[in-house]
Formats: structure tokens, sequence, C-alpha cells
């Protein structure tokens, strides 16, 4: 199985190409000229970005506070910067998993693959990213998705759901059209 490999990349994030409620999800890793970029679901960018939180929180708790994990992202690692463009998707995340190596003291992201859909089973041949970054970098990342998957469309007050601009159709007012 091939595997795309960042080891400390110069930067690693998430990030979006389009308008809320149109928004492509991508992680980009970058390391000099050399960058690629994954599609994957807003859930999976959250849910990343909670487990990686987690994670650390564990590791430094484990660790006594020993371990190089700061508790929160450090001074001049905040990323805000768009996606490096042009933004050319290598393939779309399947799963995801996350490693502690603790002799670097570093996080490991893997993002494979999709399956194939059609053939309903995995295939072998699939691509893998994977980037080893800091604690810090993680901290960095992980502050980064969560404003990201935070800043989409505002949810409707009666039942949760995204609003557009235009309103929805709103399950919790029998099907009317509700408008902001």
């Amino acid at each position: 199985m091939p595997v795309i490999s960042y080891d400390m990349p110069d930067r690693f994030v998430a990030g979006t190409v389009g308008q809320p409620g149109q928004r492509a999800f991508y992680l980009q890793a970058r390391e000099g000229a050399r960058v690629t970029s994954v599609a994957l679901e807003k859930f999976q960018v959250g849910l990343l970005a909670e487990r990686l939180e987690e994670l650390l929180d564990e590791v430094l708790r484990l660790s006594g506070g020993s371990a190089h994990v700061p508790a929160i992202t450090p001074e001049g690692l905040h990323d805000d910067s768009p996606l490096d463009q042009p933004v050319e998707e290598e393939f779309r995340v399947g799963s995801l998993s996350l490693a502690w190596d603790p002799e670097t003291e570093r996080i490991i992201v893997e993002a494979a693959e999709a399956e194939d859909a059609e053939a309903g089973e995995v295939d072998p041949s699939g691509v893998t990213l994977r980037v080893s970054i800091t604690a810090a970098h993680a901290r960095a990342f992980a502050e980064r998705a969560l404003k990201l998957v935070a800043a989409g469309r505002p949810p409707c007050p009666l039942c949760g759901l995204p609003l557009d601009a235009t309103g929805h159709v709103c399950p919790r007012q029998n099907g009317h059209l509700r408008t902001i």
C-alpha cells in the first residue's frame, strides 16, 4: 500500500474550499514545494480534532506533566491562512487513525483512502497519508480544525439544522419555509 509520508512538515492543517453550506474539507500537508491535499467530510475533521485533543490530554495526564505536551496552543503556531493553492485532491479519506510515539514524542496522523464503494471491499493498493508532528503542532491543528467546523452555517433555533441564506424547510414548522 503506497504511503505519502511527511515527517515534521512545514505545515499540516485542515481547511476548506467554497462557501458555508457548499464547502469541501481537506487535510493538507506541505514540505517545501511538495503539497498533498486529501478530501474528507466535515464530521471527520471535527472527530480528528476532538480525538487529537483527547490523546494529547491523556498523554499529559499519564506522564504527570513530564511529556512535552502543551496544555494549549503555543504562541506563534496559530495558522489562519488559507490552504495552499492550487488544491489538488490526491484521494478521498475513508479512515483516520492517531498514534503517540513516546520515543519521539510526536503524534502520527494517518488518513487512508476510502474503500471502493462499488466493489464493497478495501483496495489493497489504496493510498495513505502519514504525517508526524509535535504535540504543539497537533494542538494548533486541533484548534484550527475545531474553529473551521464551527464556522459553518448558523443552526435553526427550532430544529438545529443548518440555515441557508434563503432559509430552510424546518421539520419543527411542519415543513414550512423558515427564513433567517
